[in-house]
């Protein structure tokens, strides 16, 4: 696979060591989002996409952040050293969702991300400056999302050999009411709960 596009959001200058977001696009047809470009002590480096760490709590079963110090279900205070502990004593509270598996792949995607973070800062300091990143979200509107599911839903439906169900009303819409239920008060419309039971 080949990175085919880098698109950086730059972090304003207040951000202690965050310094970008940005996305990899590979091959023209997988992209992973998220990625930090983060300062650390020998240099930017790249941290990847990930979600945060939970266990359940031994009294209800409720899932918490290894950080909780009680659970958000039932109250109950929660053991503070629960997380798994790396060689160097620190708690492991985040798990990376997509990464590299071998350090020829983290330094060749590491290597495109700096060099392209590099770049956009020299772009962002030209007049008329728009950052790409934006940009790329607006393109996954809900209109396209519907629109993809359902050509999903119906292409697996033909390899299935199994019947999707039709679409939803708008947000809001709802089926016209019953002709007895127009008719139940004198205005034609009908009053809150009427007709629940």
């Amino acid at each position: 696979m080949v990175i085919t596009e880098v698109r950086i959001k730059l972090m304003e200058d207040n951000n202690e060591r965050l310094q970008a977001f940005c996305s990899v696009t590979f091959d023209d047809c997988f992209v992973i989002r998220d990625l930090k470009i983060i300062e650390g002590t020998k240099g930017s480096f790249v941290a990847m996409p990930s979600r945060k760490l939970t266990d359940r709590c031994t009294g209800c079963g409720c899932k918490n952040h290894l950080r909780a110090r009680f659970c958000n279900q039932c109250g109950c205070r929660l053991d503070e050293s629960r997380a798994i502990r790396d060689t160097d004593g620190r708690a492991k509270l985040h798990a990376d969702i997509a990464h590299p598996i071998n350090s020829a792949c983290r330094e060749s995607m590491q290597g495109s991300i700096i060099r392209a973070y590099q770049e956009e800062k020299d772009r962002s300091k030209q007049p008329g400056y728009v950052c790409r990143y934006d940009d790329y979200d607006a393109e996954y509107d809900v209109e396209n999302y519907t629109q993809i599911v359902s050509e999903m839903s119906a292409a697996r439906a033909a390899q299935e050999g199994y019947r999707t169900d039709r679409p939803h009303c708008q947000r809001g819409a709802h089926a016209p009411a019953s002709q007895d239920a127009k008719e139940a008060t004198p205005s034609g419309k009908r009053d809150f709960g009427q007709g629940i039971l």
